[in-house]
């Protein structure tokens, strides 16, 4: 019988939070850190059976492990994103069907978020968290001129991103064969021509990276507990 995995990314490095904390993903959010509450979610929705944890370092591991979801796996995390990803696939069993990634410097992920992320991509195989661009987006050209893009088609990806395992496995390769660099898993697959359904987010999902992203979960987490 297959199961489904969830893979923890905890390895980031947190430059641009200014020293405000030393480790994003472990910095306090209510009470206890960020990594705590998308780890919290993901227990809570039951969508995975098994875990891996991608770690920056030792002394990290041991106290993401205080919070970690079980059965989990430690894995070391690459000096990018998407070596950590692809360290995370290697180390899934055989019998994971569907994988599910995410950034936990993104705290606010909401269970019945995952749920329904389950649902989808057993049907449509690849399907990401995102959230619909409403600013005005232009693309800037060399010359100086300017090209006004239709914000009616642009999308902001968050994570999770969730992929039937052989699909993900399959655009990891083909990252590694080419040498690309890649800020997404969904740009992974998009090598591959496959579809990516997008499940709309309208609950704030930030991802941690300035003190002010801190200040704003911090917000959102006690206005949700009062």
């Amino acid at each position: 019988m297959s199961r489904n995995a969830a893979i923890l990314l905890a390895a980031g490095s947190g430059h641009r939070m200014q020293g405000v904390v030393e480790d994003k993903v472990l910095a306090r959010i209510g009470g206890k850190p960020a990594f705590a509450h998308a780890a919290g979610a993901f227990m809570e929705s039951g969508v995975a059976d098994f875990y891996v944890i991608v770690y920056r370092d030792v002394p990290q591991s041991i106290q993401l492990s205080a919070y970690a979801p079980t059965p989990a796996l430690f894995v070391r995390g690459g000096s990018e994103r998407q070596e950590s990803v692809a360290r995370g696939l290697e180390a899934l069993p055989d019998d994971i069907a569907y994988v599910f990634i995410h950034d936990c410097a993104r705290p606010l992920i909401r269970p019945e978020q995952l749920s329904a992320l389950h649902k989808i991509v057993r049907r449509e195989k690849a399907v990401v968290l995102a959230h619909r661009v409403t600013d005005t987006i232009k693309l800037h050209h060399e010359t100086g001129l300017l090209k006004t893009l239709d914000r009616s088609r642009l999308w902001a990806m968050e994570t999770p991103q969730v992929f039937e395992r052989d699909l993900i496995c399959r655009a990891y390769d083909r990252v590694a064969k080419k040498k690309l660099r890649i800020t997404d898993d969904a740009q992974a697959v998009e090598l591959l021509k496959h579809p990516v359904a997008l499940l709309e987010n309208t609950f704030p999902n930030p991802k941690l990276t300035t003190p002010a992203d801190l200040a704003w979960c911090e917000f959102s987490v006690r206005n949700a507990q009062s």
